[in-house]
């Protein structure tokens, strides 16, 4: 399967993510507020470890839904549908122990309803969550310093087609889940009146989560 092609739109939300990366890894992360639970020991036979696996992991053990993780198309498909207008998402965590219990539902294999066993906020943080614990986050780490060099010289066209061109050598995992978010969080960031989760604000809190 092709992956899709990155598009005008999503440069330039991308462009926002990354500019907003450098001042927010200066700050504390929303999620390091979140003290992580142990898991609990008795885990199901059917476990099956999500969290701080690699992405080209997942898609060998066929744990991807149209070249995503599973896991991540369907707390951004629960979002879609019911968290656009909540206002804080993203911003505002869920709660410690529901956010853990959910961890342990997806990996071990039971059925997870977000509506019922979760809600908005937790499902926000538990994908925050995932994308920090990735053993090579979105932006891998062999790209990253490329990635600042060309921010060092400055926007205009010839950045935005260099951009293009340098997010397009990332790995097919990588590249899908990239477009994805952003194709995500463009719709988030349409809802900004209700949400108050503008582009800067969505920035602030994904570049930590997708570069290293």
């Amino acid at each position: 399967m092709q992956p899709p092609v990155v598009n005008m739109t999503d440069c330039s939300f991308f462009l926002c993510i990354f500019k907003q990366s450098k001042a927010a890894v200066r700050l504390k992360e929303d999620m390091k507020k979140i003290v992580v639970l142990p898991l609990n020991e008795q885990r199901a036979s059917t476990y099956t470890k999500l969290f701080g696996v690699s992405l080209q992991e997942l898609h060998q053990q066929g744990l991807t839904e149209n070249g995503i993780p599973a896991i991540v198309w369907n707390i951004v498909e629960y979002l879609t549908q019911h968290g656009l207008n909540q206002e804080g998402l993203f911003r505002v965590n869920g709660n410690v122990k529901v956010v853990e219990q959910l961890r342990l539902m997806y990996e071990s294999g039971v059925h997870v309803e977000l509506g019922k066993d979760g809600d908005i906020c937790s499902a926000a943080s538990l994908l925050k969550l995932f994308l920090r614990e990735l053993p090579e986050r979105v932006i891998t780490s062999a790209l990253h310093p490329r990635f600042l060099q060309l921010f060092q010289d400055g926007r205009n066209d010839a950045q935005e087609n260099s951009l293009r061109d340098l997010i397009k050598e990332l790995p097919d995992t990588h590249y899908c889940l990239l477009k994805y978010l952003c194709q995500f969080l463009t719709k988030v960031a349409k809802h900004h009146v209700q949400n108050r989760m503008n582009v800067h604000n969505l920035a602030t809190v994904f570049g930590p989560n997708c570069f290293q």
